[in-house]
């Protein structure tokens, strides 16, 4: 009989937890730069971490690979836990610092890991340094994954590791990389840092930012998570030294990141064949010279900040990062609708970014397209292809089935949210707004959650539920059903 190994799933979490206490010490070296900084939360989170971590770690369980379902069950147990673990610095910190109760801490640490970038805080400009560069680190950390930093590192400890790339990376993508999958997680994390670092340093030396913002939108930018230091976004900048490298590190961060190692080695044309990198551009140019058109067209902007504004708002929304420097719902309803849309791109798989992924767009679209052929030439056999290589029946079973499960989950989520927003003035599109921008990963929605409001208002169950949903994107929802499926728990 199969069963699950639920000694060495509870111990894999443990080394998650343990890694995540490490990571809580850091905001305390800012102790050395700034004066009253709050310490005390962090180093009480890192300790109950760091225990709880080891506690688990050290059981005795041999060794051994990763099976299937430890795998799923591992991502999902390790995510729920680093969100709520890494919600207690909120939790412990002096009501004056952040004055949020539990529900917040959970939503604000939930939005981080997950890098959805929606935020609770009203006066972000307020908080402590330790919480500002806390939120940050949140996103830096989810936006490549924790469970693949500790991919990377399962060699000295003598695990397995494929098995939880494949539940965190469900995606048509992910079997590519399978037989060297510790190297190409070290290559996918040192780049991951390389950008962090180069970016952090373009806005520091050509963007005039201090070194502390830098650091910050540096993490959240390659992370397309979006948090910032200050209430207004990036629009509290209002440079075009600050946005235009910003829109192309968010450019950067929705590409696959193994199209990216292509690019670094100089196999320019292999990454270069990759058509949903193309399709991926093509979509940003088509949209960013619409929005463009509209905006000269209706005299909101000159014509190079309609260009800055519409390239900086799609990007930024298609890569789910989530930064604002506009509001764009005010500009025209055809702009706020298209913008609505976009909420349910997403960028590349394999990148940092959430959503529905431009691969599954592509593939949805060209086997419409040969629908219609088919309908055409019912005696002809017509076979898809991705990258000049054919398309199986279960890979596009996978992504249809995807689509459907996006469709019934936002639907459903919608209908939960309204009786939430039941007081709101406008809480069917509020609705919208929310799951669409929960589920996607996104930050910025519409109604009265748009890209210059916050989520401070929402009840603590409106809050959680989201929170849920934030999760399920991340996690691109088939690791949370499949969960829940009773085949799941069957002993074999």
């Amino acid at each position: 009989m199969i069963r699950i190994n639920y000694k060495i799933v509870l111990k894999v979490v443990g080394l998650l937890i343990f890694i995540l206490g490490l990571f809580l010490m850091l905001p305390c070296l800012l102790t050395f730069f700034f004066e009253d900084v709050t310490i005390k939360p962090f180093l009480l989170s890192s300790g109950i971490s760091l225990a709880v971590g080891s506690a688990l770690f050290i059981m005795k369980v041999p060794m051994k690979e990763i099976k299937k379902r430890e795998g799923y069950l591992i991502v999902a147990l390790g995510w729920l836990f680093l969100c709520l673990f890494g919600a207690l610095p909120y939790i412990m910190c002096p009501s004056t610092s952040t004055n949020i109760v539990v529900s917040d801490a959970i939503f604000e640490s939930t939005s981080g890991f997950t890098t959805t970038g929606a935020t609770i805080f009203n006066d972000i400009e307020s908080l402590h340094p330790t919480f500002l560069l806390w939120r940050s680190m949140t996103q830096w950390i989810g936006g490549m994954g924790i469970i693949v930093f500790t991919i990377a590192i399962f060699p000295i400890l003598g695990i397995g590791g494929v098995e939880l790339f494949v539940a965190e990376s469900p995606g048509p993508t992910a079997n590519k990389i399978h037989p060297r999958i510790k190297e190409v997680a070290k290559r996918l994390w040192l780049i991951y840092v390389g950008l962090t670092s180069i970016l952090m340093l373009i806005l520091h030396y050509f963007s005039k930012m201090n070194w502390f913002d830098a650091i910050n939108h540096a993490m959240t930018t390659m992370s397309t998570g979006g948090f910032s230091t200050k209430n207004d976004s990036i629009a509290y900048f209002d440079s075009s030294l600050v946005e235009y490298p910003i829109i192309l590190f968010m450019l950067i961060g929705g590409i696959n990141y193994t199209v990216l190692y292509y690019f670094f080695k100089g196999k320019l044309r292999r990454a270069w064949s990759s058509e949903e990198l193309k399709f991926y551009l093509s979509i940003l140019l088509v949209v960013i010279t619409v929005i463009s058109a509209i905006l000269i067209s209706n005299n909101i902007y000159d014509l190079e900040t309609s260009f800055r504004t519409a390239a900086f708002t799609v990007i930024s929304l298609v890569t789910t990062t989530g930064y604002v420097t506009a509001d764009y719902t005010s500009w025209t309803p055809t702009t706020e609708i298209i913008c609505f849309l976009l909420l349910f791109f997403g960028a590349c798989a394999g990148s940092t970014s959430g959503g529905v992924k431009m691969i599954r767009h592509l593939v949805f679209f060209k086997t419409t397209l040969l629908e219609f052929k088919r309908i055409l030439h019912p005696r002809e056999f017509i076979r898809m292809k991705i990258d000049g290589e054919v398309v199986t029946s279960r890979i596009l079973m996978h992504i249809l089935v995807f689509l459907l499960f996006y469709l019934i989950l936002f639907g459903l989520g919608v209908f939960v949210m309204s009786f939430f927003l039941i007081d709101d003035p406008t809480p069917f599109k509020s609705s919208l707004g929310a799951i669409a921008t929960a589920l996607g990963n996104v930050g910025p929605s519409i109604g009265s959650l748009g890209p210059v409001d916050n989520f401070s208002s929402l009840s603590s169950g409106a809050k959680l539920f989201l929170s849920v949903f934030m999760v399920i994107g991340r996690l691109e929802i088939f690791t949370i059903i499949i969960i829940l499926t009773p085949y799941f728990w069957r002993i074999k």
